[in-house]
């Protein structure tokens, strides 16, 4: 089996890793991405090709793993001849993953989504449309993937509904504990809310706030496909003020080059910078 990737970021080199391991040929197009992408492929000892439509005539399945905003032109970068599978894998709305798959004139398509940190062993992958059960043959190949339906923007509306619920927490918990911190009662807050909401809580909420300092960004833009997604229903509210408070941590935090050890360390850089 033959899979292509387009991007070449985290989602694609942790995926990598267990392909290869298993079997698959693995083909990616580095030219006009990143220095950080371009390592990544060479440490994972990925085909190289020269453009997205070169990818296309190489592979038999093609995963989009891009940022939100070039999903769509991921879908057309790849051109009009490629017959074979093309699966988005991205962080996008069901309206997105629609638009970006119209692209695709020859080929099957199907919507996936990664539920969960990608790091973990065996992430699990949802996937969607009729064409699904083409993507799942990747399981062979040492991936794990659910098919949970046959029409397109159910797996990514999972997708963006749990996101909604996550990354709310985990702004949620920046801006408590924050002042928490402040007022010098972090340490017994996580006792008081942990009496409720059990054992892993405290261990829970650090590693959110650790990770919502490293990522605030990506999830700024990861919540306004939320806010399409949830607008088709109703007014979210809430998911407008999520993107509104990673927008003020990503505007102060930057891009950092590494996670903070700690929570505290977090809020300190937020305070200096």
């Amino acid at each position: 089996m033959k899979v292509g990737f387009i991007g070449f970021g985290e989602v694609a080199s942790t995926l990598t890793i267990e392909l290869l391991i298993n079997g698959a040929e693995v083909f990616t197009c580095v030219e006009g991405r990143s220095d950080f992408s371009r390592n990544l492929a060479q440490e994972k000892n990925v085909n190289t090709v020269p453009t997205n439509e070169a990818l296309a005539q190489k592979v038999d399945i093609i995963l989009s793993a891009v940022t939100p905003a070039a999903a769509i032109d991921a879908a057309a970068s790849i051109g009009t001849n490629f017959k074979g599978t093309y699966v988005d894998i991205n962080n996008v709305s069901p309206e997105a993953v629609k638009s970006a798959l119209q692209h695709i004139k020859q080929g099957k398509v199907v919507d996936a989504a990664i539920i969960g940190s990608v790091n973990r062993k065996k992430v699990q992958i949802l996937a969607s449309g009729k064409d699904a059960p083409e993507f799942a043959q990747l399981n062979d190949f040492g991936l794990n993937i659910k098919i949970i339906g046959t029409e397109i923007g159910q797996a990514s509306g999972i997708k963006m509904l749990r996101s909604s619920y996550t990354k709310g927490v985990s702004a949620l918990l920046w801006e408590t504990f924050y002042a928490a911190y402040k007022m010098g009662v972090d340490e017994e807050l996580f006792d008081v809310i942990g009496n409720t909401e059990g054992p892993e809580f405290k261990k829970s909420a650090i590693s959110r706030m650790i990770s919502t300092a490293f990522h605030a960004s990506r999830r700024q833009e990861e919540m306004k496909e939320v806010q399409l997604a949830l607008s088709l229903f109703e007014d979210p509210i809430l998911a407008k003020s999520t993107e509104r408070k990673f927008h003020q941590i990503a505007q102060k935090l930057k891009r950092l080059d590494k996670k903070p050890d700690t929570y505290r360390e977090a809020f300190l850089l937020w305070e200096k910078l």
